[in-house]
């Protein structure tokens, strides 16, 4: 039986949605320590699949096997558990000592419900938050685990939309961001999309303690598909999306949250003909006002300022997608070849590591 929300409200910290999403921080901050260590799900040369932990020299800590094709992960605070989502439709997620690789729980989604490959943790690492899909009717949910019941489900957020896909936490301790692509998908047809005409992707805001939605933001085009998410340390929401119109179009790709409305970026148009309609990960640097977006289709990774959206990288990476920040102020990129490559502004790109896998489509 799942927990009613009162009780899942009781049993966290008391407080309540800021009227704007600013508020104390409890994300380091950008003096704070960089990871030093990452990891990734991979596809093997023998066509086994498996997450794999590295430092950032690309020096392999441990490598676990897994079932299937995994996509992406969160790490628990205060907490050696390392979690790794199925790509979508994705029937579990696995739980993996952070130190040594270890499985220590795989976890299925229940009957009719299937994972979308992201889920974020409280920042106490109790309460596990993970976009997933009722895929006979098409809603979208996040569904709620206790971490400290071995991950035992415990509630059920509806979005009121189609196709969620990536979610992070505000900042502010309490806030769910969350990109709703707006793609209507059922497991009987591959990832076939049933509704390109009708989608209604946005960007939710949700109050992680009530599931309350307290923001939705449309972007300029209802094929503009609002998968992927990103918060910096200000609070700045940041947003990346998959464009499903005509492929001679060249509409923007990446948005923030600014006076209570998406503003999207337009770069130059070689950059935006090189993104190729599709972005695979956006992530904003804790140290600066630098934001990174890597497309596998376009084959190029960019950096911009928020503020400006003044371009101050780009880097052709054959199948590139993956990206985390690296202490200094730099960005570290995966791709699909095996390659880990840092990326700076105002630099040329530079190889790290050259690993024989295949790196799927976020590092954690």
């Amino acid at each position: 039986m799942l927990i009613h929300r009162r009780t899942l409200i009781k049993a966290t910290v008391a407080g309540g949605m800021a009227a704007t999403l600013t508020g104390c921080s409890l994300l380091p901050g950008k003096t704070g320590p960089q990871p030093e260590r990452y990891a990734g799900a991979v596809g093997l040369p023998d066509g086994r699949f498996g997450v794999s932990a590295f430092d950032r020299s690309g020096n392999v800590q441990w490598q676990a096997p897994v079932d299937t094709r995994c996509h992406s992960g969160c790490n628990r605070p205060g907490r050696k558990d390392t979690l790794f989502f199925e790509r979508r439709p994705g029937w579990s997620f696995y739980v993996f000592d952070a130190e040594t690789g270890q499985r220590r729980h795989r976890i299925m989604a229940p009957e009719g419900e299937h994972f979308v490959g992201h889920g974020v943790f409280s920042p106490d690492g109790r309460w596990l938050y993970a976009t997933a899909s009722r895929y006979q009717p098409g809603e979208g949910i996040v569904a709620v685990y206790d971490a400290e019941q071995d991950y035992k489900r415990v509630d059920t957020f509806e979005l009121a939309g189609i196709g969620p896909h990536e979610l992070t936490l505000h900042p502010d301790g309490n806030t769910l961001v969350i990109g709703l692509g707006g793609i209507l998908t059922h497991p009987d047809y591959d990832r076939i999309k049933l509704n390109l005409d009708t989608m209604q992707p946005a960007l939710i805001l949700m109050d992680r303690r009530s599931g309350q939605i307290v923001g939705r933001f449309a972007p300029a085009h209802h094929q503009q598909s609002s998968r992927h998410v990103s918060v910096s340390t200000e609070g700045k929401v940041y947003v990346a999306y998959q464009y499903q119109g005509p492929l001679y179009k060249r509409p923007p790709l990446l948005a923030r949250i600014e006076d209570g409305q998406l503003r999207e970026y337009r770069f130059d148009p070689e950059t935006q003909a090189a993104l190729g309609n599709y972005i695979a990960s956006v992530v904003a640097h804790p140290e600066n006002d630098l934001i990174a977006a890597a497309s596998p289709v376009g084959g190029t990774a960019i950096v911009f300022r928020g503020k400006t959206g003044e371009l101050v990288a780009k880097a052709r990476i054959t199948d590139c997608a993956g990206i985390q920040t690296l202490a200094g102020g730099d960005f570290l990129v995966s791709s699909g070849q095996g390659r880990l490559v840092q990326l700076s502004a105002g630099q040329p790109a530079k190889d790290i590591a050259r690993l024989p896998v295949q790196w799927d489509h976020h590092l954690v």
